[in-house]
């Protein structure tokens, strides 16, 4: 197979400076909307990418969990992208909607979620992802599958005559973004990008070469 044959040129809309929102969180929530009129698969799948302890980047794919002053997200603070936060408390992250022909680029800062706001979350997930954050230490190498399934048994046996709690391990993040940007692809790869960059407070909208 030719990999570098492979294209698809883009031209289901068009993305004016004049016609997006002053905010860009408003901007993201009204794209974000249509993607999920538009039946996007994995709509709220995102790219998270921090830099890792040894200075190359590293990404992987998580689930938006909510979108208010930033961008919500969950995970074991003891992984690898848990250190990593710790270490630089910035990350970016990247959404792509393909049935759109769209995607959203996020820069900023990250700071853990309250207490609070981690256990809502955590008690609104299914049991079984409850006791999975209890039982996978996350990112740790292991010697077997066999492993994870007789520490899923301990944590049950654990738990079979008290409520289940929030693993100290476990928790949210939000990104405070200081730059988004919303891209649109075009034909002949002549996309529209107009990114929003935080300067003193307010936000600085221009368009970008595609």
């Amino acid at each position: 197979m030719d990999i570098s044959a492979i294209r698809k040129d883009y031209s289901i809309k068009t993305l004016d400076i004049s016609h997006v929102n002053d905010n860009p969180i408003t901007q993201f929530h009204s794209w974000f909307e249509e993607a999920v009129k538009a039946e996007v698969l994995e709509v709220n799948a995102m790219t998270i990418s921090t830099l890792g302890l040894d200075g190359i980047p590293n990404g992987r794919i998580m689930l938006l969990k909510g979108v208010d002053t930033g961008f919500v997200f969950f995970t074991n603070y003891q992984s690898e992208k848990g250190q990593e936060l710790e270490k630089t408390k910035a990350a970016s992250l990247t959404f792509f909607w393909p049935e759109l022909e769209r995607q959203v680029r996020v820069r900023g800062k990250v700071e853990k979620v309250s207490s609070e706001e981690s256990d809502s979350y955590f008690f609104s997930r299914p049991i079984g992802s409850q006791i999975g954050a209890w039982v996978s230490p996350q990112s740790q190498v292991i010697s077997s599958r066999e492993d994870i399934n007789t520490r899923k048994l301990e944590i049950e046996k654990q738990f079979a005559d008290k409520a289940l709690t929030r693993p100290p391990h476990w928790g949210g993040y939000r990104l405070m973004a200081s730059s988004i940007e919303f891209w649109q692809g075009r034909p002949s790869r002549l996309h529209d990008r107009i990114k929003y960059e935080l300067k003193d407070e307010k936000w600085i909208i221009n368009r970008l070469a595609p």
